[in-house]
């Protein structure tokens, strides 16, 4: 069984195993390399009224899957919250670090405070890697508890609502292997978030461009 690989997750643990990867690539910074996007799309398919013959007699059940993932998101990003707030300074505030350093800390508020908590955190929920780390920062910056509960609550059920029926609609229609359509479905899911994002920064260059 290969933890980081999510056919062999759905396969070998089923529906606890989605969840318990779920609540650690969202919440436990040891969860940066697990699949999320990805284990979520072939989850849906899984689900899905023929996602046992595409995934190799793989099933999931779909009512089960569509409530509890929610809820292991969002658990898991309090947890980072929590963790970032307890203990993160002692982690983060390191000049040399690779992954944990002082500059993610300084770039991380200056984030918060251009978009708001809101939109960074909903916006995070779609990008790999982000989404592990941005939580335990907003409990290191200071972000209330509070605020940040509101804004995972919403940004992990559209994240999870929307990757997950998204192989479940496309597992009815899938033929054959999956593994084809995996990678470019992931792209468009994080192409598509990082809009907003890519928006905001084109009208930042134009203010910046036209007060020179």
């Amino acid at each position: 069984m290969n933890l980081f690989d999510a056919h062999s997750i759905i396969a070998n643990l089923g529906l606890i195993g989605v969840l318990a990867i779920i609540f650690a690539e969202t919440g436990l910074l040891v969860g940066l390399a697990f699949p999320g996007d990805s284990l979520l799309f072939l989850a849906g398919v899984a689900a899905s009224g023929s996602g046992a013959a595409i995934l190799g007699g793989a099933q999931l059940p779909a009512g089960a899957l569509f409530v509890l993932a929610p809820v292991a998101a969002v658990l898991g990003a309090q947890v980072g919250h929590w963790f970032g707030h307890k203990y993160g300074r002692a982690m983060f505030d390191k000049p040399d670090g690779r992954v944990f350093n002082h500059q993610k800390v300084v770039a991380t508020e200056k984030w918060l405070r251009k978009y708001g908590p809101g939109k960074a955190i909903i916006l995070a929920r779609f990008v790999p890697f982000i989404r592990t780390l941005l939580n335990p920062m907003c409990g290191l910056v200071g972000i209330p508890a509070k605020i940040f509960f509101k804004w995972n609550l919403i940004g992990g059920i559209i994240w999870t609502q929307l990757v997950i029926g998204l192989g479940f609609l496309l597992g009815e229609k899938l033929k054959g292997s999956v593994d084809k359509y995996l990678l470019p479905v992931v792209a468009i899911i994080v192409v598509v978030s990082l809009v907003p994002v890519l928006i905001e920064l084109f009208r930042e260059w134009q203010t910046k461009k036209h007060h020179k």
